[in-house]
């Protein structure tokens, strides 16, 4: 039943996802929670580490997608240095969405990944979808109100996967 929430590759930042190993599975596609998974919930525009990153991503072919529960205004403004896909009040964990954001990248889900920092929104969304679930752990401490409420349950089922698992790993 938990396994629903559970990643299926746990890194410690997006800036630890193993694209070699990714492209060997057939991923194509990178689809990415914003809060707290590239940036902190309130920091409007990436920096450029990250900018670099997700130009990193681009050149060695991946297609890039930012899927966000946020709002419109939020989504856009944070994207602009980055030139993905940009999908805002995306309704994670439903999946309708990240099925027409997959249509626009020329992806489907076996070529596809999920990136997020929450078990009840990203990972779900991705098993849901059937697509890879990569959890990353949170930026920082600092969160939106719902969230916070939600972290102490996520600690105890990632401390299930941790337990049946290891620390993750493709």
């Amino acid at each position: 039943m938990l396994e629903r929430f559970f990643p299926d590759l746990y890194v410690k930042s997006i800036f630890d996802i193993p694209t070699e190993e990714l492209k060997k599975r057939g991923i194509k596609a990178l689809v990415f929670d914003i809060d707290n998974t590239v940036a902190p919930f309130d920091v409007a525009e990436p920096d450029d580490r990250t900018a670099g990153l997700f130009k990193s991503f681009a050149s060695e072919g991946f297609s890039l997608c930012l899927l966000s529960n946020n709002n419109k205004e939020r989504v856009e403004l944070f994207n602009r240095k980055l030139g993905a896909i940009a999908v805002f009040k995306a309704g994670k964990p439903g999946i309708k969405k990240l099925n027409e954001a997959m249509k626009n990248m020329g992806s489907d889900k076996s070529s596809t990944a999920v990136i997020g920092d929450q078990v009840f929104t990203d990972m779900y969304c991705a098993h849901r979808a059937g697509v890879l679930a990569i959890y990353t752990e949170p930026i920082c401490s600092r969160d939106q109100l719902i969230t916070k409420v939600k972290r102490g349950a996520e600690r105890f089922v990632l401390n299930i996967y941790k337990r049946r698992k290891g620390n993750g790993g493709i």
